[in-house]
């Protein structure tokens, strides 16, 4: 498990590499607070889109092959896992949307602005919480109490992960 895992970790230290505030830190003048990549490529909406959709298949695949399911069982899990992942998604977006603001605004920020920022980025940690507590029982239902734990375990550590990827990328507001 832990090279499929590590699959994840670098998936995510892409992503979180690409959606770095560097760009638009370049453009106001102020200096980043992560040190440039040898890669100078402005990264586009479009990249970003292409990764996510990129790290959603890596996922699915890493919960595939962790997630010992029998025929039968993969049969109700699946759809219930892409309806999952179309809500999340949906949350995501929202979420990428903020850091795209920050970016966008990194280095002039008022107080007002950064504080919506972490206030939104915070909204979206509890809706994707809650997504997540919501699909539990569903997914139980479907395959069990303790595969849909193990299936909830997988989901939160290769969230976290690309989590942590990205908020270690991300400069802080005061500098």
């Amino acid at each position: 498990m832990n090279r499929h895992l590590l699959m994840a970790t670098v998936a995510g230290a892409w992503l979180a590499c690409s959606l770095s505030a560097q760009p638009a830190a370049a453009q106001t003048g102020a200096q980043p607070a992560t040190p440039p990549s040898g890669d100078q490529h402005v990264i586009t909406s479009q990249d970003i889109d292409l990764l996510r959709k990129d790290i959603r298949s890596q996922k699915k695949q890493l919960i595939a092959q962790n997630l010992k399911l029998t025929d039968a069982e993969a049969t109700k899990f699946w759809p219930i896992y892409d309806q999952y992942t179309a809500e999340l998604v949906k949350i995501n977006d929202k979420k990428y949307s903020i850091i795209q603001q920050y970016a966008d605004q990194y280095g002039t920020l008022s107080d007002q602005q950064a504080l919506s920022l972490i206030q939104q980025w915070g909204e979206v940690d509890i809706a994707a919480a809650q997504l997540r507590a919501k699909y539990v029982p569903i997914v139980a239902k479907a395959i069990g109490g303790r595969k849909a734990a193990t299936f909830g375990q997988l989901d939160r550590r290769i969230a976290l992960m690309i989590e942590l990827q990205l908020a270690s990328r991300l400069p802080l507001v005061q500098q």
